[in-house]
């Protein structure tokens, strides 16, 4: 479990992605940054999710902020969610943890009483320096992104 809080550096990494490849928050410094951790591809919170960032991803841009969805799933599972879905965000694959670890997102979990490791649905808002503006943690995805739009809008 990570102890982030508003005003510390993020966690730098470097991850694959299924449409611009290797991407590292180092290398976005100047742009603001969403990175929205999310539990699994073309599950139905996770596609609701992605669809409004997709959605909304303009209004974004034009705040001169990126958007990044972060799952440990694999590049190969991206590209077919993103085709699947018709999503025009950017998703990064993180298969050996380090960032979700490093984010504190990477939890155990407990479903009808059997406990595992998942990924806790998990949002960052991060400055052009690298700093983290606000977070969200045990993200409930309704009415999620418009209020992550609204924080930008406020930074």
């Amino acid at each position: 479990m990570s102890d982030l809080q508003n005003g510390d550096i993020a966690p730098d990494f470097t991850l694959a992605t299924d449409t611009v490849g290797d991407i590292s928050l180092s290398g976005l410094k100047g742009q603001k940054v969403v990175l929205f951790f999310y539990p699994k591809d073309d599950t139905s919170g996770c596609t609701v999710e992605a669809k409004e960032f997709s959605a909304l991803k303009d209004d974004f841009k034009a705040l001169n902020c990126v958007i990044i969805g972060l799952s440990g799933d694999s590049v190969a599972s991206h590209a077919k969610f993103r085709t699947k879905q018709d999503l025009s965000i950017i998703l990064a694959a993180d298969e050996d943890h380090t960032a979700l670890e490093a984010y504190g997102v990477w939890q155990t979990k407990k479903n009808y009483g059997r406990e595992y490791m998942g990924i806790v649905r998990s949002t960052y808002l991060i400055d052009e320096d690298g700093k983290i503006i606000e977070h969200w943690t045990k993200v409930q995805v309704k009415n999620h992104v418009q209020s992550v739009l609204d924080r930008l809008k406020d930074a």
